[in-house]
């Protein structure tokens, strides 16, 4: 007597990628609602059961549907921006720019759309995100049928989504709480890496992960300067410091580990860590090879991923594979490096353990769920092919397949690619979106002259720098020192470093204050056993939004840094402001520690300006809104304790002073 089941796919390759690296050269698979009843011969299924939907797949291989282990999906929209740039100028100078002007809502759910039909179209069945209004990623995601982790970006820097790290750390709660329940979308939180994030940060997304039982995703170790950067910040690795701010201590995906080290790579296996390089943003960005044959030998779970289309240009798991297979082969002289049954199980049963979902996904095994993809065999470019060895399918599907010989495509059970027409999605509709929002963003970069950023950008790599920054000003004439001693001798104050300098800032003023303003400073160390050379630097600051406060000003503006090695002259014929600005001080800081936070106290005297001073200044800068809030109310705190009228207040920058 035969059981009914919803589906058979019978007569193709079936390449199950489970534990004993079962084929069935004439095989198939049954399935009954979401889930995967039998496996096996052809034969064997006709006799044991009978469904509706019998669909024919000689010709074909059945395999797992992909999983690409790390993406920004939405970045469909962004593909082709920009290219030929290091990752720091592509992120800080490009993309951080572009996403900060157009990234909403409706942005990330179109750009999902598009993500999802070229996904499904090249049989990718399961995909991991990072990016903005994640809700609307899973949104578009569960429309589309497929399979996701969605993770919501948090930086210490504003995002389109939140103005500080504290908001974005309260948009992922809110995310998470209201689609944790999805049996499809796994929501969660994505601290997007140790350069753009706090330890608080770090810690508050473990613990949010670990409320919920998600796992968390970051980027980890995907340049040699970022590496560098790390060591000398952290005195230790990204994937160091990631384990030591208790990431590890829940289920992680990293991204990328491109220069992960012998000890990173006994880390991510001891903590059971996903690896997920991106094999071609990492050339494109010339981040470098992952270490993809160290990673699968010493046990650690690794997958694949495409990364984001800004910076791949596609999303095509085929191409991922490919080339996990032949990098290693090429930077080692090994052809044995990574085979090919290897490369594909990277994007299967080894990528499914990556993003710590092996249990439902990554392999064709009774119990689990029925995503699966079905690829032609037959088409010009992989014919002919051979049978005298089993596992010649392996390399049939890794070296000579295409995304464009995905036919048939099913999650839970549910056809969403069927005879290579997409179910659940109108691409037609989908693409006119996607081009009315990039005719937009046309315009924009049409216009890039006009931005002072990109100017910058076009002469040097640029760092942003704290976006919010708190400070006070006071006119104490001959009793600065007397002010800064009192300062300096409160029982919880510590002086961390002291110095001395000449600074000669020369400002770029425009009549467009929306423009911002261009800071170009030369600075003298003069203390004993400083440095001899002076340091130039070039500075982008947007004109100041201010909070009053009783005893301080809150100056909330984005900075942009970069080295200054081109002459004033050059300087002033490239940005053609429309008046200059010149103001040299003597400075003496200190830089103290009060109450856990640090601080500047400068005592400054102007030269030949009505004004002159001396000038007391304290200053603090954060990332986070909450923390500038607290930090001036403690710098009023500390003008009290040091006797500092509020009738001798500045609430003036240099520049205003006459």
């Amino acid at each position: 007597m035969t059981e009914h089941v919803d589906r058979l796919l019978l007569g193709g390759i079936v390449v199950t990628m489970d534990g004993e690296g079962r084929i069935f050269p004439d095989g198939g698979v049954a399935i009954r609602g979401r889930d995967i009843v039998a496996v096996g011969p052809t034969a064997t299924l006709r006799s044991q059961f009978q469904a509706a939907d019998v669909h024919d797949c000689h010709g074909c291989a059945i395999i797992p549907g992909l999983i690409n282990g790390h993406a920004h999906v939405p970045m469909s929209l962004l593909r082709g921006l920009v290219a030929d740039q290091q990752l720091d100028v592509w992120l800080f100078g490009y993309m951080f720019p572009v996403e900060s002007q157009f990234v909403n809502p409706e942005f990330s759910y179109v750009g999902t759309l598009l993500s999802c039909a070229e996904m499904l179209r090249g049989g990718t069945t399961t995909f991991v995100d990072m990016y903005y209004f994640e809700e609307q990623v899973a949104r578009a995601a569960d429309e589309a049928g497929m399979r996701a982790i969605c993770g919501q970006t948090v930086m210490r820097l504003p995002t389109p989504d939140a103005p500080s790290y504290d908001d974005g750390l309260e948009r992922a709660r809110q995310f998470i709480a209201e689609w944790h329940t999805h049996e499809r979308i796994i929501p969660t939180i994505a601290p997007h890496a140790p350069y753009t994030c706090t330890d608080a940060i770090y810690r508050e997304a473990a613990a949010l992960c670990r409320r919920y039982d998600v796992p968390l995703i970051t980027h980890l170790s995907e340049t040699t300067r970022e590496v560098e950067a790390s060591r000398a910040q952290h005195e230790t690795t990204p994937i160091g410091y990631a384990r030591q701010v208790g990431i590890f201590d829940v289920r992680c995906i990293a991204a990328h580990c491109v220069h992960a080290t012998e000890d990173d790579i006994v880390l991510l296996r001891e903590s059971g860590v996903g690896a997920v390089p991106c094999p071609s943003s990492n050339l494109k960005l010339a981040s470098g090879i992952a270490p993809y044959r160290r990673l699968i030998e010493a046990g650690v779970r690794t997958g694949l991923g495409t990364d984001g289309p800004a910076s791949n240009d596609d999303q095509d798991m085929f191409t991922e594979i490919h080339l996990a297979a032949l990098l290693p082969k090429g930077v080692s002289g090994d052809p044995t490096a990574v085979p090919a049954r290897e490369a594909l199980a990277l994007a299967t049963s080894r990528g499914a353990r990556a993003i710590h979902l092996d249990h439902i996904i990554g392999s064709l095994v009774p119990g689990k769920r029925a995503d699966i993809t079905v690829v032609e065999l037959d088409r010009l470019h992989s014919a002919p092919r051979y049978t005298y060895s089993p596992d010649a399918i392996y390399s049939h599907l890794v070296y000579s397949a295409r995304a464009a010989d995905v036919r048939d495509v099913l999650v839970d059970g549910r056809w969403l690619l069927h005879n290579r027409q997409l179910l659940t999605l109108d691409t037609e509709q989908i693409v006119a979106r996607a081009q009315a929002i990039a005719e937009t963003i046309n315009t924009f970069l049409a216009s890039r002259e006009a931005n002072l950023l990109d100017k910058i950008l076009a002469i040097g790599g640029v760092q942003q720098a704290e976006i919010f920054e708190v400070q006070v000003k006071a006119y104490v004439g001959d009793q600065g020192q007397a002010y800064i001693n009192a300062l300096l001798d409160l029982p919880d104050v510590t002086v961390t470093k002291a110095s001395e300098r000449t600074q000669y800032d020369t400002y770029f003023l425009f009549d467009n204050r929306e423009r911002g303003r261009i800071r170009i400073r030369e600075d003298h160390r003069l203390d004993p056993g400083a440095r001899i050379d002076p340091k130039y630097t070039i500075t982008l600051m947007t004109e100041a939004q201010r909070g009053e406060y009783p005893s301080a000003i809150l100056l909330s503006r984005a900075r942009y840094t970069a080295p200054a090695d081109h002459t004033l002259r050059f300087y002033r014929e490239y940005f053609q402001p429309d008046r200059v600005v010149e103001i040299e001080k003597r400075r003496l800081r200190w830089r103290i520690t009060y109450q856990g936070e640090d601080f500047a106290l400068n005592l400054d005297t102007l030269v030949n300006r009505h004004q002159p001073g001396p000038y007391l200044e304290i200053k603090s800068r954060t990332w986070s809104r909450k923390d500038a809030d607290e930090r001036a109310h403690m710098i009023g705190t500390l003008l009290t304790r040091c006797g500092l009228d509020e009738q001798v207040l500045v609430k003036q920058e240099y520049i205003e002073l006459e």
